[in-house]
């Protein structure tokens, strides 16, 4: 039993201990934590177990195993708090006595198996982690479990031309994607003024503005744009896409309560952590082709739990025009970076009395990516699928 105890010693179990009563400290409410931390203390048993067995002597195992049960019998009458891990449930002593029971010295031959197996396993371990984490933890693309849907992939590479970009597009009736460059369709980039979707939205639910009352008056501030230097309602704010208004939004919002409204409705990657008149320019916040798709479809459907008007103000804002093929609402979005357009989105849904398609296009490139361009794109594309003809 001394030669057990001086194994917890040398292998400073004492310490693993401490650390192991933090982690139940900090997650006490885990029930998984507590499993984990009783089967370690099984194991650390059963190690320090097989520590004494490999010093002894094949004749002495026996008088080991016996030397257990009789701790365990006496601790299970008068406990002894001193010696705790002598003891336990009889689960653990019954596995403990079943090690002792079965133990063999490892032979040369075992032992070379084992240190194999270890290397081979840090070696994968080691060689694919870098990758894994890589990928993940930048939160550069969305993960986005494709497998679970119904999705096609498509080549319209002749519709994008010099851009590198991706097309989105999901059929409501027929629960089908269709997906051209997955790559790009998953990576998160700055959403620029496609965000003013649901920035409205925001200032809707809060009543900053009211689908009734939802003119702010200009600051007299001059700005590039001849459109933007006036009084602006949501309408005209959203069809001139005048950053100033949406900005101004913000103001009475508050970061604390778009933070919140971005966890509620799950907006890209959620980080506010820039300049807060621009973090969704170009900046911190962003988002993916296919993240664009799955919120217009929550939109559209009223997942949020919002008011019904207030989704109906951000709807008529983002109209553009009815045909003979539905209503098609949409946004643009162009990202500059020291003059050049760099980044274009366009994205909406078309309405019919049939269906409802969502879409979402991205481009980028060292410039003239722009929100338009992203739009002729778009266009074409549904054109050419009898989805959208003018």
């Amino acid at each position: 039993m001394l030669l057990h105890e001086l194994q917890h010693y040398k292998h400073k179990d004492t310490l693993a201990g401490y650390l192991m009563n933090l982690a139940v400290i900090l997650y006490w409410f885990n029930p998984l934590v507590w499993y984990a931390l009783k089967e370690m203390h099984n194991d650390r048993e059963i190690a320090c177990d097989t520590s004494v067995l490999h010093m002894l002597e094949e004749d002495a195992y026996e008088d080991y195993g016996n030397t257990l049960i009789s701790f365990a019998e006496k601790l299970s009458l008068s406990p002894f708090p001193f010696a705790a891990g002598l003891g336990g449930n009889m689960k653990q002593i019954k596995r403990r006595i079943m090690n002792i029971a079965s133990y063999e010295k490892p032979t040369f031959m075992k032992r070379l198996k084992g240190i194999t197996a270890f290397t081979l396993t840090a070696v994968l371990v080691l060689g694919v982690s870098p990758f894994v984490s890589t990928y993940a933890a930048d939160g550069s693309h969305y993960q986005w479990n494709s497998s679970s849907e119904n999705v096609s992939y498509v080549d319209l590479s002749s519709y994008f031309g010099r851009y590198d970009g991706s097309f989105v597009i999901y059929d409501l009736e027929n629960d089908a994607w269709s997906i051209h460059n997955a790559a790009h369709a998953s990576l998160r980039v700055s959403p620029d003024s496609t965000y003013k979707i649901y920035d409205a939205l925001l200032g809707l639910e809060e009543g900053v503005i009211t689908p009734e009352d939802s003119l702010i008056a200009w600051n007299e501030e001059n700005y590039p744009f001849a459109t933007w230097n006036a009084d602006q309602t949501l309408h005209s704010a959203m069809s001139a896409s005048v950053n100033w208004y949406f900005q101004a939004v913000d103001e009475q919002l508050g970061s604390a309560t778009l933070q919140n409204y971005m966890q509620k409705i799950g907006y890209g990657n959620r980080n506010m952590n820039s300049a807060f008149s621009t973090y969704w320019l170009e900046s911190s916040l962003k988002i993916s082709p296919v993240e664009q798709v799955e919120l217009l479809t929550k939109l559209q459907s009223n997942s949020f739990g919002f008011a019904l008007e207030n989704i109906n103000a951000v709807k008529d804002a983002i109209c553009l025009s009815t045909s003979s093929s539905g209503t098609l609402y949409r946004k643009t979005g162009t990202g500059r970076v020291d003059g050049q357009d760099v980044n274009g989105w366009f994205i909406g849904f078309v309405e019919d009395s049939d269906n409802t398609y969502f879409f979402a296009t991205n481009i980028g490139a060292d410039d003239g990516a722009s929100g338009s361009n992203a739009s002729k794109i778009t266009l074409s594309i549904l054109s050419d699928m009898n989805i959208w003809i003018q």
